[in-house]
Formats: C-alpha cells, structure tokens, sequence
C-alpha cells in the first residue's frame, strides 16, 4: 500500500493478521513500487511501515513448508535478497518505521533502510535459532549495522532485544512513545526531503559504496565525488546562498 504527500512516498505493509510476513505477493509488490519510486524524480523520501501490532515476523513459514523444495526456497530467498538490495539502491533514503516487533526478514527490513526509528513497544529479534534455522540472509544486514559481537548474540541466541537496546547497538536511530512516533518519523522525513534531492542522492550511493573500499581508496573514491559534487547545479547555487546569508534555492528533481 502506498501513499505520496509532499514529496515522501510511504510504503505500508498490510497483512496484520499474518503479522505482516513477507510472502510471496507482499514481496512481489514491495519489490514494484521499490523500483517505480526509484524511477519517480517527485519522490524525496521513502517511509516503510506497517499496519497492526507487528511490523514484519519474517518470512512466510505457512507458505515456505507447504511448497519444500530447493529451487521454491532459493526462489524466494533471492527475491527477499532483491527487495532489500532495491531499498539499498534507491536513490532517496529510506525510513523504517517500526511500531511493533520485527523478527527475522523483518529484522533485515529494517536493517535495510537507510534509517529507522521505533515505538518503545517495538522489539527485534533473529529467532530462526529456535526453530533450527539460521538467520542467514538477516545476518548479513545485521552484520553491517551493528558491532559484530552485538550480531552474534542476536543471532546465537534468537533472543529479542528491545528498541532501546536497538538504538544503543546502532541498528535504529531513535526511540519515540507510540503516540509520537508517526511525528517523530515525519519530522525526520520532511528534514531530509528539504535538502537537495540531487545531493542525497550523490550521497547515499557514495555512502554505500566507499564502504567496500580499503581506507586509502576510499578517500580517492570521496575526493572524486565531492569535486564532481562541487559543480553541480545545487552545490553553486547552496554555497552561495551560504555566503550570503540566505535560503538555497534547490533545483527540481
């Protein structure tokens, strides 16, 4: 389910009674409007939320059992693997918001965006230990937002961890009450869709990329970027409004 609003795209998984679990068809259309946002110049900001109780409890485990074959499984690991990978490569940063329990795939959704902020009464977790699974695709958004020891215990113990505890390890930014956190979220939203879209964009690509880089490259990687940035329309137009004492201008995405 999505909905637009001055320039924030809000993305709402809607299966509440399944406590949200990415099966097939919740994945297949997370995944279309993933990539119809990442072709839309209107869109600034991406929230991704959730209706009910529970964020997201994972995969689909009704669905997996009921069709147990290798090639179903790599199916639809791949394509959870892809929705994650298409949240990563958007060209605007993307929000979690999570105002209940996010386990598993779920865990590795919120792991997967750019940013995420959460109810007190949210909690996370990577459980497949518990019932003989390990939380391998999870792990490895996990593995890149969170010190690695932090990682392990979630992921050798299944044990849930609350969203206090999330924000202290890094794998969300804020913690807001329930009744705060839709302003909260917005707030945050609305902060970033003001700068330049261009900018944020440079920006989140060179963010994730230098990241695979040794320190020395990716300083090369940096210095290229940010002199190519220099020229752009939005850096003139920011560095001058700047200099003198005004609002930038930004130009249309």
């Amino acid at each position: 389910m999505r909905e637009d609003r001055d320039g924030i795209a809000t993305l709402v998984l809607n299966r509440p009674r399944q406590r949200n679990s990415l099966n097939r068809e919740l994945l297949t259309h997370l995944e279309s409007a993933l990539l119809d946002i990442a072709n839309d110049s209107s869109v600034r900001v991406v929230i991704i939320g959730a209706n009910g109780p529970v964020f997201s409890a994972g995969h689909d485990m009704k669905e997996l059992r009921a069709n147990p074959a290798l090639d179903y499984y790599e199916q639809r690991f791949h394509q959870s693997s892809r929705v994650m990978r298409a949240i990563l490569g958007l060209p605007q940063p993307a929000i979690a918001r999570v105002q209940g329990t996010a386990t598993a795939a779920g865990c590795l959704l919120v792991a997967s965006c750019d940013l995420a902020l959460a109810s007190t009464q949210a909690d996370f977790a990577t459980p497949g230990v518990h019932i003989g699974l390990f939380c391998s695709t999870p792990m490895v958004g996990l593995s890149r937002n969170v010190a690695r020891k932090h990682a392990m215990e979630m992921l050798l113990t299944g044990d849930p961890i609350g969203a206090e505890e999330a924000a202290r390890i890094g794998l969300i930014n804020g913690v807001a009450a329930p009744d705060d956190l839709d302003g909260a979220v917005e707030a945050l939203a609305r902060k970033i869709a003001s700068k330049s879209a261009h900018t944020i964009s440079l920006g989140k690509q060179a963010f994730y990329e230098q990241l695979d880089l040794g320190m020395a490259d990716a300083f090369d990687y940096a210095s290229g970027v940010m002199a190519r940035n220099m020229l752009t329309d939005d850096a003139v137009e920011g560095i001058d409004a700047f200099l003198e004492k005004r609002e930038p201008r930004w130009a249309k995405p």
